[in-house]
């Protein structure tokens, strides 16, 4: 029971770690305005994403663009995308492994310890997303940190930190978790599949215990006068 609670924890926290990474791939809140200085009234807030930028003025409705040119972008947000699209495509094959290790899902093969190494695999491509995910966010969160301390940005330039880098850090750990649980019930089930079977011992040396072929001939032989 306890093995299954593993396995199903572990894959729902998966679940929700790539949800989570996801939305924070596609979120635009990465960069958003900083209130510094004596600018207490702000006329327009903007945000800054991987895929698109959104400015939000007084009275008016939010406004959002696709960035136009891919070779005219920073080298940060092109490695951020790039990282952020393969550990999406990780998550997804995760979850797919994981559900197809399930206990009770019939795979092609039925061995349990099949399964284990199914979800152990899983749980490593979970562990692998988030590293893919804390990467870019705690890059971007470093220039974010860097340039707002920096007295040679202009104030109007400065950006803070933005609610999609909080949810990758929260989306990150939910993967570690998630992925941590699949792997320990992987380990958990090969020490019980040793424990249920032991090494045989080694087998007694064999004894010929039939008559030698002279002794046989010997009895059963008949002599003819």
């Amino acid at each position: 029971m306890t093995f299954n609670l593993l396995q199903i924890a572990g894959l729902v926290l998966g679940f929700f770690g790539m949800v989570g990474t996801l939305a924070t791939a596609l979120l635009p809140q990465w960069r958003v305005s900083a209130f510094v200085g004596s600018n207490i009234i702000v006329f327009e807030r903007i945000w800054e994403g991987l895929w698109m930028n959104c400015i939000r003025q007084v009275k008016v409705r939010l406004q959002c663009k696709f960035y136009n040119s891919l070779l005219a972008l920073p080298f940060d947000l092109e490695a951020a995308r790039a990282l952020m699209c393969v550990a999406v495509a990780l998550s997804l094959i995760a979850l797919l492994i994981g559900i197809s290790g399930m206990k009770k899902t019939q795979c092609k093969d039925s061995n349990e310890r099949v399964k284990a190494y199914l979800l152990g695999t899983s749980g490593v491509l979970f562990i692998l997303t988030g590293i893919f995910v804390l990467i870019p966010v705690c890059w971007t969160a470093n220039i974010i940190i860097r340039d707002f301390y920096n007295p040679a940005v202009h104030i109007g330039q400065k950006r803070d930190l933005g609610a999609a880098l909080f949810l990758g850090w929260a989306s990150t750990a939910v993967l570690f978790i998630g992925g941590g649980l699949l792997c320990g019930y992987c380990c958990c089930n090969r020490k019980k599949q040793k424990n249920r079977y032991p090494a045989a011992e080694h087998p007694a040396p064999h004894t010929d215990k039939r008559p030698q072929n002279g002794t046989v001939l010997s009895k059963t032989s008949t002599s003819y006068v």
